[in-house]
């Protein structure tokens, strides 16, 4: 049984991955996690400079997932070289970093940079964020015009010779637009799904809970969406497709992988059980042993 995944130039040893967002820059979860098992550690977003988030509070449960309005808090792309690299540098699975900008050029801006400063080849690709629903600039405004989405992928790709993978919104009339603008843009993947746009109201106070009003909403509650989106897109491009957005189990790993996702990555569930993860990747292991699959191309050809 070979499950690795091999998206442009490289090569990842399985189809599990973390999201963005929910796994910080991995320290934060050395101990509570057997991080050569995953497969794929998304980072969370780098910026240019460091950002210091939205007012708080900024993250709220909702009645199955939660609310986030973080503002993309990072701590720029110099504090990343200097403090997260180094230990990412020692780990054994992938590393992809999330990059997030305000305009065209500071996605080009922090790729470049980080390109320059990563001498020992410790990043494996890039997870470009145009989904984003909690900040003003870059982000959603982005990724909702097909045409910024194709001309973002093609200025990225002239920029690196690594991977550079289109994470998608879903808060689109049809996603398949994007995704097709992000394949002809030379995106060697496109993941999908970020957060749906969401609120939550105090009704006694008469104020939104989150001072951003709105937020993105993860979580069990979007795993329809997100698989019906994955489904389509698979069939749209020719490209691979990360699939994410609800997983809580092995099995909602498995009905990705047979919508056509070729990878997933397991979120919001890390904050419920840090080792999700590693049990969600032995089930599709399981799933695939149970019916005799070699490949991740043979999940795809299960479903009619």
């Amino acid at each position: 049984m070979d499950l690795s995944v091999k998206i442009g130039s490289e090569t990842f040893a399985n189809p599990l991955g973390v999201a963005s967002g929910t796994f910080g820059y991995g320290s934060e979860y050395e101990k509570l996690i057997d991080l050569p098992a995953i497969g794929t550690l998304y980072t969370k977003a780098v910026t240019p400079r460091p950002r210091p988030g939205n007012s708080i509070p900024r993250i709220i449960e909702t009645a199955s997932g939660l609310l986030n309005s973080i503002g993309l808090a990072n701590v720029g792309m110099a504090g990343f070289i200097e403090q997260k690299l180094p230990f990412l540098a020692t780990l054994s699975c992938s590393v992809v970093v999330n990059v997030a900008g305000d305009d065209p050029d500071e996605y080009r801006e922090v790729v470049e940079y980080l390109d320059r400063h990563d001498a020992a080849n410790t990043i494996k690709g890039y997870e470009v964020n145009i989904s984003c629903p909690n900040v003003k600039c870059g982000g959603l405004a982005l990724g909702t015009d097909p045409r910024q989405v194709e001309e973002l992928t093609r200025l990225l790709k002239k920029t690196t010779d690594k991977p550079i993978i289109m994470k998608l919104t879903p808060n689109v009339t049809d996603i398949t637009v994007p995704a097709r603008a992000a394949e002809a843009g030379g995106a060697d993947a496109v993941s999908c799904i970020n957060t749906l746009v969401g609120m939550v109201i105090d009704t006694r106070l008469k104020k939104t809970v989150l001072p951003a009003g709105t937020g993105g909403l993860s979580g069990p509650a979007i795993f329809p969406v997100a698989l019906a989106m994955v489904y389509r897109t698979a069939r749209t491009v020719t490209i691979p497709v990360i699939g994410l957005g609800g997983i809580m189990t092995a099995d909602h790993a498995v009905q990705f992988l047979l919508a056509g996702a070729s990878a997933v990555q397991v979120g919001t569930a890390n904050f419920v059980d840090p080792n999700i993860a590693v049990d969600v990747l032995r089930g599709i292991e399981t799933y695939a042993e149970t019916e005799r699959l070699t490949t991740i191309r043979d999940f795809h050809s299960l479903l009619d």
